[in-house]
C-alpha cells in the first residue's frame, strides 16, 4: 500500500505529537501501518536526489521524527508489522542514532539528506539506503543482523564503517562517495561482513581503506573505478581476509562475456580501474584474487603490492601498468595464470619469495617470453625465480624447458661474477652448457679423441725406458690423456717433445674441463632427482 502525503482516512491516535507537519503525519501513519510513504512528484528531474531541484516542505521531514519513530514509535496497526519506508522524501538536520537499537525495517529510496547520517554502535536488523544523496555516513561499530544496503547512494565527504559488523551483505553497487578531510572515501578498517561486500562500478575519489576488513564469501570490485590523486594509494587493504574471491573484473548487464552482475539499472560495461597504489599486504583469500582485463594507472611511487598474500589461484590478466611496480615478494599461491602482455617492464617487478606450483598460461607465453619475465623481476642477480620456474616446469614434466631455465639462471649469474670466474664461466657455457646439455661435452670428446688420435699417429714418441713399455698406440694414448684420473697405461711410457708436449698437455686440460663441468651437470641432476 502506497501513500503520497496526507492521511488515511480514520482518526488520529491519541498520543500523535501535536507539532508534526502534514508531511511528517503521513510518514507516522505509514509507519504504523508498515506501508512505503511516497513523497515523489512523478517527475524524474524534479525527484533525482542528486539534482538541483529544491525539494519544498511538503516533501520535508525532520530527522528528529524519524528517528522517534525508528527507537520509540508507535505500535502497529492490528495485523500489521511497522517498518520505515520512504521514497521521495527530503530529512532536514542530522538523522543522530547513535548507540540506538533499531527494532523496525529502514529502507529509504531517492531521498536527500540535508546533514549527516550517525549510525556509530547503533543496532539494526536490516537498513537499505538506495540512490539517495547523503553528506556523509558515519557508523563506526554499527551493527546489523541482516543486511547493509547502499546501492546508488553519493556521499559528498565519505562513509565511515570502522568495525562495523555487517551480518549478511555490504551493498554499495554503483556508489558514488567523494573523500572526507582525512583523504579516505570509505573508512572501514576492521568491518566484518558476514557473505558478500559488492561494490560494483563504485566510484571511489580517495582512498578506499579495509585494513584487517573480513569477507565471509566475496568481495566484488566489479567495474569499480577507484580515483585518489591527493595521496599514495587508492585502495588500502592489508590483512584482507576473503572467504572466497577478490574480483577486480568488468562489469556489465546482459553480457556473457562477463563474470559479475550490476544491478538492473546499470546500463553501463566497464573495467576494474584504478588510478593510485593498491595494498593488500598478507590478505587470504579461500579461492582466488581475480585481476581480469583491470586496469591500473601508477606514479613512480605507486605500486601494487602483494606482498605475502596466499591465495590458491592468483589471475594475473590486467594490462600492463606503464609505470609503477607489482610487487609480489613472500607472495605464495597454487595456480599462476597469467598473459605474458600483462606483467610490466623490467626492474617494475619484484618477485623474490614468491611461490607458485603450477603455471596456466592464457594465450601463448613461449619459454623465452618466461625467462624474460624472470630476468625482468631480478634486478640483481638472484637464484629463487629461476629455480622456482625450473621446479614447476619439471612438476609439470617439461624437463628439456627447465634445463634451459636452469642454464639461463647461471648466464645470469655469471656477470656477477669476477673477470677470472666468468672467464671460465664462458668455457663452460660453450663446451657443455654448464652440463645442463652433457650431449655436447660427448661431442667434444669425440672430436678431441679423433683429431688427436689422428696427430699422435705422427708423433716422435721415443720410450722413456728400453724394452718396458706397451706397443705404440695413438687413438689409446690420445683417451689416456683426455680421461683424468683413468689410467690406461699409455702416457706414462713415452716420452714427447716440442710441439708435441704442448699438445699433450692442452689435452689433459681440455679433459679436466669436460670432465668437471659434466660431473658438476651430473651432481645438478642427482641434486634435482
Amino acid at each position: 500500500m502506497t501513500e503520497r502525503g496526507g492521511l488515511r482516512d480514520g482518526d488520529l491516535p491519541d498520543d500523535l505529537p501535536n507539532d508534526l507537519t502534514a508531511a511528517e503525519l503521513g510518514m507516522w501513519q505509514a509507519f504504523r501501518n508498515g506501508s512505503v510513504y511516497d513523497l515523489s512528484s512523478g517527475d524524474t528531474v524534479v525527484d533525482d536526489p542528486h539534482g538541483g531541484h529544491p525539494w519544498g516542505p511538503e516533501r520535508t521531514v525532520r530527522a528528529r521524527i524519524i528517528c522517534w519513530l525508528l527507537l520509540d514509535g508507535p505500535p502497529a496497526l492490528a495485523g500489521r508489522v511497522s517498518s520505515l519506508k520512504l521514497v521521495g522524501v527530503r530529512i532536514s538536520d542530522p538523522m543522530d542514532l547513535a548507540g540506538g537499537t533499531v527494532v523496525p525495517y529502514v529502507e529509504l529510496r531517492g531521498c536527500r539528506f540535508d546533514r549527516e547520517i550517525l549510525l556509530p554502535e547503533a543496532r539494526f536488523t536490516t537498513v537499505r539506503f538506495v540512490d539517495c544523496a547523503v553528506p556523509r555516513l558515519e557508523a563506526a561499530r554499527v551493527h546489523t543482523e541482516g543486511d547493509l544496503h547502499l546501492p546508488r547512494c553519493r556521499f559528498h565527504n565519505g562513509v565511515r564503517l570502522t568495525d562495523a559488523h555487517i551480518g549478511t551483505d555490504l551493498l554499495l553497487n554503483q556508489a558514488i562517495v567523494y573523500r572526507d578531510r582525512s583523504g579516505r572515501s570509505i573508512a572501514a578498517d576492521g568491518i566484518s561482513v558476514g557473505q558478500d561486500l559488492q561494490a560494483e562500478m563504485l566510484e571511489s575519489h580517495g582512498e578506499l581503506s579495509l585494513r584487517g576488513a573480513s569477507i565471509g564469501v566475496s568481495l566484488s570490485l566489479r567495474g569499480a573505478r577507484l580515483v585518489n590523486p591527493y595521496t599514495r594509494l587508492a585502495l588500502n587493504a592489508p590483512q584482507l581476509t576473503v572467504g572466497r574471491t577478490l574480483y577486480m573484473t568488468p562489469a556489465g548487464v546482459g553480457s556473457p562475456l562477463l563474470s559479475g552482475r550490476t544491478p538492473a539499472r546499470g546500463t553501463r560495461i566497464q573495467r576494474f580501474e584504478c588510478q593510485g597504489g593498491v595494498r593488500l599486504d598478507d590478505g587470504r583469500f579461500g579461492d582466488a584474487v581475480d585481476l581480469e582485463r583491470a586496469r591500473f594507472t601508477f606514479t613512480d611511487e605507486q605500486e601494487l603490492s602483494l606482498r605475502r598474500i596466499q591465495t590458491p589461484e592468483l589471475r594475473f590478466l590486467g594490462e600492463r601498468p606503464e609505470r609503477g611496480g607489482v610487487v609480489l615478494s613472500g607472495a605464495r599461491t597454487v595456480n599462476l595464470m597469467d598473459r605474458a602482455d600483462a606483467w610490466p617492464d623490467p626492474g617494475l617487478l619484484h618477485m623474490s619469495g614468491f611461490t607458485y606450483e603450477n603455471l596456466v598460461p592464457r594465450g601463448p607465453f613461449p619459454l623465452e617470453r618466461r625467462l624474460q619475465w624472470v630476468a625482468a623481476a631480478t634486478a640483481e642477480y638472484n637464484p629463487e625465480p629461476y629455480e622456482r620456474l625450473a621446479s614447476v616446469l619439471r612438476a609439470g614434466g617439461e624437463d628439456e624447458d627447465a634445463r634451459e631455465v636452469l642454464l639461463a639462471k647461471q648466464r645470469r649469474r655469471r656477470e656477477t661474477l669476477p673477470p677470472a670466474a666468468k672467464l671460465w664461466g664462458y668455457a663452460q657455457d660453450w663446451m657443455v652448457a654448464y652440463g645442463y646439455r652433457p650431449g655436447r661435452a660427448a661431442v667434444w670428446m669425440a672430436v678431441l679423441w679423433a683429431a688427436s688420435s689422428l696427430a699422435f699417429a705422427h708423433a716422435d714418441h721415443p720410450p722413456i725406458k728400453g724394452g718396458e713399455h706397451p706397443a705404440w698406440n695413438p687413438p689409446l694414448f690420445a683417451l689416456d690423456l683426455l680421461l683424468p684420473v683413468i689410467d690406461l697405461g699409455q702416457v706414462g711410457f713415452w716420452q714427447l717433445s716440442g710441439a708435441w708436449q704442448w699438445l699433450a698437455a692442452a689435452m689433459i686440460l681440455l679433459g679436466w674441463i669436460l670432465a668437471t663441468t659434466v660431473a658438476t651437470g651430473a651432481t645438478r641432476m642427482l641434486r634435482r632427482n
